[in-house]
C-alpha cells in the first residue's frame, strides 16, 4: 500500500459545519454548499465524523447502524450527491469507523439481549467484571440484562465492545467497510483501533487502569493484516489512519510500515496532553514546551527510521483550539496560528486541518455552565465540585478544556449564528464571530497562510516525502527540524514564544532559500537570525 503524500486532510464534525434547513443542526446538504470553498483551500480529502444512526450518548461514536444515515443529517441520497459533488472537485471522503464497539441500541445487542446465543458471541461477556476501568470513568463492566453475565464497555456504558475473537464479527465489520467503499468513499479513520485486541483470557491488571491488558495487543496487528487484505487494501490509492489510544512509536511503525500492509498512518494524542497537572486533563497550566518539542522530536525521527508514517494535527472534534492552548491569542492570533499550521505542515507525515483552524478560531469563551452541551464536560464539573474546588474555579477549567471548544458551529460570516444557521443552533456560536470568520479571513492572514502551505507540499518532493531530523535540541523556545531528501536540505524554525529569539543558522542555510515566512518583511539570512514573536521561516539549503 502506498499513499499520496501530498494530500492533505481536512475535518468536518458535521453537526457544526453548516445547516441547510434551519433546524440549527448541520448537514450533509450544508457540506456539499461548502465544497467548493474547500476546493479553494486546496485539501484533498475530508474526514467526517460519525453520521449514523445512533442515541447520541457519545456524538454519534455509539453507533446503531454502521450502514445509514441519521436523519439528523440527511439522507443517503444526500450522501451519494456529495460523493458526486466532492468527485467532480477532486475532493474525496474519509470516514469514521467505530469498530472496537457498537451501541447498545445496535440490533447485534438486542438480539443478543433476547438470548440469541449467536450474537452474545459478538460480546465480551463474562461471569465475573475484572478490574478494568472504563475510559469515562467507573469499572469498564456492566451487568447484561437479568442473565448474570457482564459485558465489557471501556468507554460508555452503552458502547458494548465487540468480540474480534469470533470470525462472525470480523466478517460482519469487513462488510460495513466494503458497504462504504462500493459507495465511493475513500479513506477510512480507525476509531481507537488499538483496543480492538483483547486477550482470550481476560483478567485482572491493576497497572494504569488495566489498560495494558487491551492495548496495542499483538493480535491487534493479525486483525487489521485480515482487514486490509479484506477490503481497502485492494485499492492502492485508499487512505486509512488509526486513532491509537496511548500507543508507542514502535507499534505505530508496525501499524503504519508500507510493507505490512495495515494501516496508512496512525493519530497518537501524547503531545496533546503537554498541559495536563500530572497527567490529569480537567487542570490549568502553561504547556510544557521542551515535553511538546522532545515528543515531536521523539515521532518525527523515530517513525522516519522505521518507515511509519504519522497523521499530524493540533485540532479536532476532542480537543480545546490550539491557539488558546498554546498561543497569546489576544495580541498575536494571526503570527501564532500560521506558526502552528507551518510547524506541521512542513514536517513529515500527513497534515489534518480540522474546521475553523484555518482561519484562526479560538474557544468561544462561554460565560455560564448553561452554554455547555457536552456531558463530559457537565460530568467533570460536578466532580470537581463534589472533590471541593469553587464554582468558579471549576468554571474556569471547563473554559480551558471541554470538548465544547471545538465543537461550536462553523463561523461563515458576521451575520446571526455566524452564518451557520438561520434557526437556533444546537451549541451556542462562539462570542468571536463577528470578528473571526470565512468572509472576513479570507481576505486576512491566515486563510491564504494555509493554502500555500498545501501548495508547496504538492510542490516539493522533499516537504511530501523528505525524511525528519531534529535540530535545536536544546532550545527553549524554538522547535527547528530539518527535512532531507536526495541531498537536498530543509530547515523548519518555529518559535513557540511571544518573545524575540536569536538563532544561530548553519552555514548550509546562510545562503539558502526562504519559502515561507509568517512575516512580511524580507528575511535576511546570516549566521545568526532573529526570530520574532511566534515567527516560523523555513529555509532550503544551499548545500
Amino acid at each position: 500500500m502506498t499513499i499520496d503524500k501530498r494530500k492533505v486532510v481536512y475535518q468536518i464534525y458535521p453537526k457544526s459545519y453548516k445547516d441547510t434547513t434551519g433546524n440549527g443542526v448541520g448537514d450533509l446538504g450544508g457540506i456539499i454548499e461548502k465544497l467548493p470553498y474547500l476546493k479553494e483551500l486546496g485539501i484533498d480529502m475530508v474526514w467526517l465524523n460519525p453520521f449514523y444512526p445512533s442515541p447520541q450518548r457519545d456524538n454519534g461514536y455509539d453507533v446503531a447502524d454502521y450502514t445509514a444515515v441519521n436523519s439528523d443529517f440527511g439522507t443517503m441520497a444526500d450522501f451519494e450527491e456529495m460523493i458526486a459533488v466532492g468527485q467532480s472537485l477532486g475532493i474525496e471522503f474519509m470516514l469514521d469507523m467505530v469498530l472496537n464497539h457498537c451501541s447498545t441500541e445496535h440490533e447485534w445487542f438486542q438480539k443478543a439481549l433476547a438470548g440469541d446465543e449467536y450474537y452474545q458471541d459478538f460480546f465480551i461477556l463474562r461471569d465475573k467484571p475484572t478490574d478494568w476501568v472504563s475510559k469515562f470513568g467507573g469499572n469498564a463492566w456492566a451487568p447484561f440484562g437479568d442473565t448474570g453475565k457482564y459485558y465489557l464497555h471501556l468507554f460508555d456504558i452503552t458502547q458494548a465492545d465487540l468480540n474480534w475473537r469470533n470470525p462472525n464479527v470480523r466478517e460482519e465489520l469487513v462488510k460495513v467497510v466494503n458497504f462504504w467503499r462500493d459507495k465511493g468513499v475513500k479513506g477510512f479513520r480507525f476509531d481507537v483501533i488499538n483496543l480492538i485486541g483483547k486477550d482470550d483470557e481476560i483478567v485482572d491488571c491493576p497497572v494504569n487502569d488495566g489498560k495494558p491488558a487491551y492495548t496495542d495487543r499483538p493480535v491487534t496487528h493479525d486483525y487489521l493484516k485480515m482487514l486490509n487484505k479484506a477490503s481497502f487494501g485492494r485499492d492502492d490509492s485508499f487512505m486509512t489512519v488509526g486513532e491509537m489510544s496511548a500507543t508507542t512509536i514502535e507499534n505505530c511503525i508496525l501499524y503504519t510500515a508500507p510493507e505490512r500492509e495495515e494501516l496508512s498512518m496512525a493519530f497518537n494524542f501524547h503531545h496533546l496532553k503537554v498541559d495536563y497537572v500530572d497527567g490529569q486533563k480537567w487542570s490549568i497550566m502553561d504547556f510544557d514546551f521542551a515535553a511538546l518539542r522532545d515528543l515531536f522530536h521523539s515521532w518525527g525521527e523515530g517513525m522516519s527510521k522505521g518507515n511509519g508514517w504519522n497523521a499530524l494535527f493540533y485540532n479536532n472534534h476532542d480537543q480545546p483550539r490550539a491557539l488558546n492552548r498554546f498561543i497569546d491569542v489576544n495580541n498575536f492570533r494571526n503570527e501564532g496560528a500560521t506558526m502552528l499550521a507551518a510547524s506541521i505542515h512542513l514536517s513529515r507525515g500527513t497534515p489534518y486541518i480540522y474546521m475553523g483552524e484555518e482561519i484562526g478560531m479560538i474557544d468561544p469563551d462561554y460565560r455560564s455552565m448553561a452554554d455547555y452541551v457536552d456531558i463530559e464536560s457537565k460530568n467533570a464539573y460536578q466532580i470537581m465540585l463534589d472533590e471541593g474546588k469553587t464554582p468558579e474555579q471549576a468554571f474556569t477549567i471547563i473554559q480551558a478544556k471541554s470538548r465544547d471548544n471545538s465543537r461550536t458551529p462553523m463561523q461563515w460570516d458576521a451575520s446571526e449564528h455566524a452564518g451557520f444557521t438561520t434557526g437556533t443552533p444546537w451549541l451556542k456560536v462562539g462570542h468571536s464571530y463577528q470578528e473571526i470568520n470565512v468572509e472576513k479571513e479570507k481576505k486576512g492572514k491566515i486563510f491564504p497562510f494555509y493554502q500555500e502551505l498545501i501548495k508547496l507540499r504538492k510542490k516539493l518532493p522533499i516537504i511530501a516525502e523528505g525524511h525528519y531530523k531534529a535540530a535545536l535540541k536544546d532550545s527553549e523556545q524554538v522547535y527547528a527540524f530539518e527535512r532531507e531528501l536526495d541531498g537536498q536540505k530543509l530547515l523548519v524554525l518555529n518559535n513557540f514564544f511571544a518573545t524575540e529569539v536569536s538563532v544561530d543558522l548553519p552555514e548550509c542555510y546562510q545562503n539558502g532559500q526562504v519559502l515561507i515566512s509568517n512575516y512580511d518583511n524580507e528575511v535576511s539570512l546570516s549566521d545568526n537570525i532573529c526570530l520574532k514573536a511566534y515567527q516560523t521561516i523555513a529555509i532550503l539549503g544551499s548545500c
